[in-house]
């Protein structure tokens, strides 16, 4: 190849030039495609392991309850365990909650605005309560539950949502349902 490339003319150097600048042009790009690929694919293997994650509802205590506004506070707590050997966090959870069967509202669990290496970790075989606020107002429709859950009476509680379950390379949302 050298020896051609000395033998060569001016505009055949040239053009010989140009032909490998977009050799290696291509073959770069080409490098990066399969880079992207093999990331992609790697990511993929995490997917089962974010799909064992498990959640069920542990507690719904009263905070306060503010008479004049006809609001309460309660403070839902929710188990998240980590079955998998894969080490995850839990951005969010969205739910909708339930008490004796009729809709209270929905709220969610949310630390999306924390990076992830300052979000609790679930380490393998891990099981971590994560505890979110949940606030509602008195209405036609919820008022015997209102009224059970002010006076201390016994009050099934259920919850429907979405957990969304998170490693630095794949994100998995998983529905779920839990009674108390």
């Amino acid at each position: 190849m050298l020896t051609t490339f000395f033998s060569c003319t001016n505009s055949e150097n040239n053009n010989l030039v140009k032909l490998q600048g977009r050799m290696i042009l291509f073959a770069a790009i080409g490098g990066l495609l399969a880079l992207m690929g093999g990331i992609v694919y790697y990511s993929s293997f995490d997917i089962p392991h974010l799909e064992l994650a498990e959640i069920e509802l542990a507690n719904v205590a009263v905070i306060d309850v503010n008479n004049i506004e006809n609001r309460v506070k309660l403070e839902t707590t929710f188990l998240v365990k980590n079955p998998s050997d894969k080490t995850f966090t839990v951005p969010i959870i969205s739910y909708e909650l339930f008490a004796n069967g009729r809709s209270l509202g929905i709220s969610q669990y949310s630390t999306a605005d924390i990076a992830m290496p300052g979000r609790a970790a679930f380490y393998p075989g891990a099981e971590i309560p994560l505890k979110s606020t949940f606030q509602f107002v008195l209405s036609d429709a919820t008022m015997q539950e209102y009224k059970a859950i002010t006076s201390g009476e016994s009050v099934e509680y259920s919850v429907k949502g979405m957990i969304t379950v998170e490693t630095a390379w794949s994100l998995v949302e998983k529905e779920f349902e839990s009674t108390l």
